[in-house]
């Protein structure tokens, strides 16, 4: 047999169901094999006798809390013959195993998904169902403050890397019992919990349906970059460069797209959970403004939207004037450029933007107590000595400082590198056709905006198509008592947010 034919031999018969035997030792034999108990130190099979009836335990080694399972075994081993028989498996489920979490299982497929899981399965002899007791305790974090999304002043948990906690944080914001949360596993060999959450009544069920269909459509073998993987399965456009789903680590900030009527998908292993459908404006959010009062987050709001702006522009109209110094008015000709350079303009911004990119990921892979050094390397040693050379003229290195800001100012950091790949494109087009070329670019980058839709939902909403009530709400944050509306966009089933 070929290894083309024993792999194919070996998927079908992963894919087959197979029932539990009335055999235990015919169960172990199917088991072992598939577990690879005894080639992997961490499967482990126990066998053990309680009452007189033989019995095989099947567990993950780290992920079973030790705890709980040692005070069933002490529970278990007090049992005699006559308290089990007959209906061992009733007596077991009802009365024995005196833990919150148990089911009955049938198959060895369902054996094998939950003892990879991290649960404890429990196979007894004579009988064709099985137990599983959850005693899951994956190793993880406290959650604290993630640190994109800081605030000066609100809550400091944050979402893990454990989903379990992660919709716990969220229902502990929404104790509402119309509030769903399916779970489904994607992934062949990594079966990956995914976790699809919404308000019942509130959120529009073709957009819950469309979700679950297209994550129930993934065909992969596992989710190693967890949400991001899913993401490109359920929204596509691969090659787009703005994000198209919102990420969060907040659970107030779930919590309130939730009572919105958007959608979130929690994936296990991963502390950001994405939130659809999300727009343009979704990414310039930030829940400081809603820490403050209104006039205050209003003005922090119209601070962020200058800085995203102007990170996105700044560079390309001073490159226009430098191309074009007739159009510069006499009052602000203090700009400059006063020194030239041999390098051209546009080489010194391409150079600058890699070095600023060089830098960013050097910070994020250097280590904490090196971080103050590299910093003054970058700015006193390469920044001063680049001007000195005359590799950049001063004017260079201020605009892209200040377009660096703009960046760091949005607060989606999959926005702000999209940003930066519009503005590179927008520099490119003014150097090479001046003044057409900043026009034709910044039009072109907006009607690919305007003709993208992120499930059904257009991503420039409420600019395109226009919408006077939700464009207000972008440019002001407004009160809370005057929000008694949900947005429109996600076509919620309950418009009101407040009992009339």
């Amino acid at each position: 047999m070929s290894p083309t034919d024993e792999i194919d031999t070996m998927e079908e018969s992963l894919n087959e169901t197979i029932h539990i035997s009335r055999h235990l030792k015919e169960n172990k034999e199917v088991l072992d094999e598939k577990l690879g108990v005894g080639e992997s130190f961490d499967m482990v099979c126990r066998e053990m006798n309680f009452g007189g009836k033989e019995f095989a335990l099947y567990y993950v080694n780290g992920f079973a809390n030790s705890d709980i399972m040692t005070q069933i075994l002490k529970e278990l081993a007090d049992v005699e013959r006559e308290d089990l028989v007959p209906n061992v498996l009733k007596h077991l489920f009802e009365t024995y195993i005196s833990h919150i979490q148990v089911e009955k299982l049938k198959t060895i497929n369902e054996i094998n998904d939950s003892v990879l899981s991290g649960q404890l399965v429990m196979l007894i002899d004579k009988e064709e169902e099985a137990l599983v007791i959850d005693v899951r305790n994956y190793p993880g974090r406290s959650p604290q403050e993630p640190d994109t999304e800081r605030v000066v002043r609100g809550s400091r948990d944050g979402y893990v890397e454990t989903i379990l906690f992660n919709t716990a944080l969220t229902r502990r914001r929404i104790r509402d019992e119309r509030l769903r949360m399916e779970i489904q596993q994607v992934g062949e060999r990594s079966k990956t919990d995914v976790c699809v959450a919404y308000l019942k009544d509130v959120a529009d069920p073709g957009l819950v349906q469309l979700i679950k269909d297209k994550i129930q459509e993934i065909n992969i073998d596992g989710l190693p970059m967890a949400e991001k993987t899913l993401e490109e399965f359920i929204v596509g456009r691969s090659w787009h460069p703005f994000p198209l789903v919102r990420y969060t680590e907040r659970p107030d900030v779930a919590a309130s797209h939730l009572l919105e009527g958007h959608v979130l998908i929690f994936v296990d292993t991963s502390p950001s959970v994405i939130i659809t459908p999300s727009t343009y404006f979704h990414h310039l959010q930030h829940a400081e403004e809603y820490r403050h009062t209104p006039i205050i987050g209003t003005y922090l709001r119209w601070v962020r939207f200058i800085g995203v702006f102007t990170s996105i522009f700044i560079m390309p109209l001073w490159l226009t004037y430098v191309l074009e110094p007739d159009l510069l008015p006499d009052a602000i000709k203090f700009i400059g450029p006063r020194e030239t350079s041999k390098i051209p303009i546009i080489l010194q911004f391409l150079f600058a933007e890699l070095g600023l990119d060089l830098m960013r990921m050097a910070a994020i892979h250097t280590p904490s107590p090196l971080a103050t050094a590299m910093g003054l390397i970058a700015a006193v040693l390469i920044g001063d000595i680049a001007i000195t050379v005359g590799l950049f003229v001063p004017e260079v290195i201020f605009y892209a400082a200040i377009a660096v800001i703009g960046t760091y100012a949005t607060p989606s950091y999959e926005l702000s590198l999209a940003n930066k790949l519009a503005r590179t494109l927008i520099l490119l087009a003014t150097f090479i056709f001046k003044i057409p070329g900043l026009v034709i670019s910044i039009t072109f980058i907006l009607v690919i905006l305007a003709s993208t839709r992120s499930l059904g939902t257009p991503y420039l909403w409420p600019f395109i198509p226009f919408n006077f009530k939700g464009m207000m709400g972008i440019i002001f944050r407004n009160p809370f008592p005057m929000m008694n509306v949900r947005p429109s966009i996600v076509h919620p089933q309950n418009q009101n947010r407040q009992k009339k």
